[in-house]
């Protein structure tokens, strides 16, 4: 007898696999920083509507978990602060509506697609599959990518006409081929993303992705993949996110065994033993990896520094609601960028630093309690921990577009989080 068929995947499940497949040709005209809304949108009103018109019946959505209306509440938060500082700071009705446009292209998207992969039919296993086609395409384009700047390729081929539609910059509509480094003259490469430190970040991502592709070539194609993207593009942060990351989610993953416990033991009184030249180690590690680019650390210590001082001083609740270009001394870049906690004070002050604060911790103790029984516990933990080690390097706001595929996988999470606790209650009424 047959095996029955397969259930064809959801209308949303074939989407998102187009949309993550298409990455390298959307990417080719410029189009990815408008992909990540426009789908968010999307899948967001399909959510909308079956919530509408299957209501009261099997095929309706499931209930928005809790951690997903966690994100939700916080992102509202968000805009609220925004709100209230350009109501404080006087700045123009043009002015807040067009922050409020870029709220919805940035923080919004950390709600919405955890609701799309928590409350509609997307399978983790389809992004996954998607992210290792497109980790190929980007590890067959690499000797291409590698070779242009030797053999005297422009580093931008053009920027898109679809910059026409509003970002944060250029670099968001432009196809390049590599960037040249102001600090040593040597070039680094950013693939798909705007710049260097961001392709960084997305190769950790798809690092973690690849790590949980049960298809062992396609595994493989995956990490070599994300490891040549993380290496080519320069990143001391991104070199730290893939020596730690996964093994830090792997082991919190495993604090339910007692074996773990065992075999940590040794190790663990040896780190004690010799904690001094260990951590006088890490010391000189940490000053040769900061020493490797100098004037990138001063820029980055000096914005926070500026981000600091005048969040204190000037507008510490609500923050002044834009960003503000720096001095010639900071190489003109905008107070409170590349570090999302110091942009977050800046912009948002406490109320909007406080609201992601939460959020990330209620993620972060969910996602370390699935890990013990769920493999997708363990893949959403291990992205939360890059989100948070990438906030003092990157402004996640902006980079959203690009971190769509990890917030799926974070929905999914969620999901699984409160069938677990659906269970619980159940088995508890029962007994």
């Amino acid at each position: 007898m047959a095996a029955p068929a397969a259930d064809p995947p959801a209308l949303e499940d074939r989407v998102v696999a187009a949309a993550l497949v298409g990455t390298w040709p959307i990417y080719a005209i410029g189009g990815l920083y408008v992909l990540g809304p426009v789908l968010g949108v999307l899948l967001t009103a399909l959510f909308c509507l079956r919530a509408y018109v299957r209501a009261g019946t099997p095929g309706a959505p499931p209930p928005i978990p809790f951690g997903v209306w966690v994100w939700i509440a916080a992102m509202v938060v968000m805009l609220l602060a925004l709100l209230m500082g350009h109501w404080t700071q006087g700045l123009s009705t043009g002015q807040t509506l067009k922050s409020t446009i870029g709220w919805a292209k940035g923080w919004a998207l950390f709600a919405l697609f955890p609701l799309a992969g928590a409350c509609l039919n997307i399978k983790a296993e389809t992004v996954i599959k998607a992210a290792s086609v497109t980790a190929l395409i980007s590890l067959l384009l690499t000797p291409l990518l590698f070779m242009a700047p030797k053999i005297g390729l422009p580093p931008t081929l053009f920027v898109s006409p679809l910059k026409a539609v509003g970002g944060p910059g250029p670099e968001f509509f432009a196809v390049q081929l590599y960037s040249m480094d102001p600090g040593d003259g040597l070039p680094r490469w950013r693939y798909f993303t705007p710049w260097s430190p961001a392709a960084a970040m997305i190769g950790n991502l798809y690092l973690i992705l690849a790590i949980e592709d049960k298809r062992k070539l396609w595994r493989w194609i995956g990490i070599v993949s994300a490891l040549a993207i993380i290496v080519l593009s320069k990143s001391r942060l991104g070199l730290v996110a893939a020596v730690i990351i996964w093994p830090s989610a792997w082991a919190v993953s495993r604090l339910g065994r007692p074996g773990l416990w065992l075999s940590g033991a040794v190790p663990t009184f040896m780190l004690l033993l010799f904690s001094g030249p260990i951590l006088n180690f890490l010391d000189k590690l940490y000053m040769d990896i900061r020493g490797l680019r100098a004037d990138s650390s001063r820029v980055r210590e000096a914005l926070g520094r500026l981000a600091l001082d005048r969040w204190r001083d000037e507008a510490p609740v609500w923050g002044h609601g834009i960003v503000e270009s720096g001095s010639h001394y900071v190489q003109f870049m905008p107070i409170g960028s590349h570090h999302t906690w110091f942009g977050l004070l800046f912009v948002k002050g406490a109320v909007g630093a406080g609201a992601l604060g939460i959020a990330l911790v209620w993620s972060l103790i969910e996602f370390a309690a699935l890990s013990l029984t769920r493999r997708i516990g363990r893949a959403a933990l291990a992205i939360l921990l890059l989100m948070i080690l990438f906030t003092i390097g990157e402004n996640l706001e902006i980079l959203a577009y690009l971190l769509w595929p990890g917030l799926l996988i974070l929905g999914s999470a969620m999901a699984a989080c409160a069938r677990g606790r659906e269970q619980v209650l159940k088995d508890g009424a029962i007994s």
